[in-house]
C-alpha cells in the first residue's frame, strides 16, 4: 500500500484547490463562449441566419466544456478513494465513481455526436442514397484509372443502367444517377468497375446515408442513420 498511499498523499493536498480553479476557469471560459454565442445570433444577417446545425454545434461545445470539468472532478476523486483500497467498502466506492465517470463521458459523447444530425456519413457497403430522385454513391480509388464504369443495381441485383466516368486519379470519387420515373428507389446499389490501360485498379465502395437521431447503447454511440438504421459509431469511415 506503499504506492497508494503515495499517490493519496501527493493528490490530497492539492485535490480540492486545483479542482476549485479548474472549475472557476471553466465556468469563466463557458460564459464567454456563451456570450460570444448570443452576440452572434444578435448581429446574425437576418436573410441567412444560422442553421439548426451550427447552432447545434456551438450548444455541444458548451456543454462538453462542462463535461470536462465534471471530467477533472471525478479524476480526483479517484485519486481520494484508491487509499480505500484495503476494504470492500472503498473499493464499492471506488466502482460508483468510474461508473459515474463513464456515464459523463457517453453523455458529453452523445452531446457532441448531436451536431451530426442531419449531416451526410460514410459507411463500408454500396447502397445508394436516394434524395428527390437522385442517387448519389461515393468511392475510392486504389490508383488512377483511365477507364471507370458504374453500375446501378436494383435490390435484386439486376442491372438497371450503367455510366462511364472517363479517366480518374486515384481517391475519392463519386457519382449521381436520376431513377427513372416508375423504378423503385428501395434497396438501390451500385458496383465500380476502374481499369488503367489492361490492368484492373482496386475500387473501394461506400454506402452513403444521413444521420437522423443519435443516441447511446452498449457500444457507446450509436448514430440512428435513415436508411441503415442504428449504426455504431465505430462503422462510420467519414462524415461529409
Amino acid at each position: 500500500m506503499a504506492t497508494v498511499d503515495a499517490l493519496t498523499a501527493l493528490s490530497g493536498s492539492k485535490s480540492s484547490s486545483s479542482t476549485s480553479a479548474v472549475a472557476t476557469s471553466n465556468q469563466e471560459g463557458a460564459d464567454r463562449f456563451l456570450k460570444l454565442l448570443v452576440t452572434q445570433l444578435q448581429n446574425q444577417d437576418p436573410m441567412n441566419p444560422m442553421d439548426n446545425a451550427q447552432l447545434t454545434s456551438q450548444m455541444a461545445q458548451i456543454n462538453t466544456v462542462a463535461g470536462i470539468e465534471k471530467l477533472n472532478t471525478s479524476v480526483n476523486a479517484i485519486a481520494d478513494k484508491l487509499g480505500g483500497l484495503d476494504n470492500s467498502a472503498g473499493l464499492a466506492q471506488l466502482n460508483s465513481t468510474l461508473s459515474g465517470l463513464s456515464g459523463q463521458m457517453l453523455q458529453s459523447q452523445t452531446l457532441q455526436g448531436a451536431a451530426l444530425v442531419g449531416r451526410p456519413v460514410l459507411l463500408q457497403g454500396s447502397g445508394l442514397l436516394v434524395e428527390n430522385g437522385t442517387a448519389q454513391g461515393v468511392f475510392d480509388l486504389g490508383g488512377s484509372a483511365s477507364a471507370v464504369r458504374v453500375d446501378v443495381l436494383s435490390a435484386n441485383g439486376q442491372v438497371l443502367d450503367s455510366q462511364d466516368l472517363g479517366a480518374l486519379a486515384a481517391g475519392r470519387g463519386g457519382f449521381t444517377w436520376t431513377v427513372p420515373e416508375g423504378v423503385s428507389a428501395q434497396g438501390l446499389k451500385y458496383r465500380i468497375t476502374a481499369t488503367n490501360g489492361s490492368s484492373n485498379v482496386g475500387a473501394t465502395t461506400y454506402s452513403l446515408d444521413r444521420v437522423g437521431t443519435v443516441s447511446t447503447g452498449s457500444q457507446g454511440l450509436v448514430l440512428n442513420l435513415n436508411q441503415a438504421g442504428a449504426t455504431a459509431w465505430t462503422q462510420i469511415k467519414a462524415v461529409s
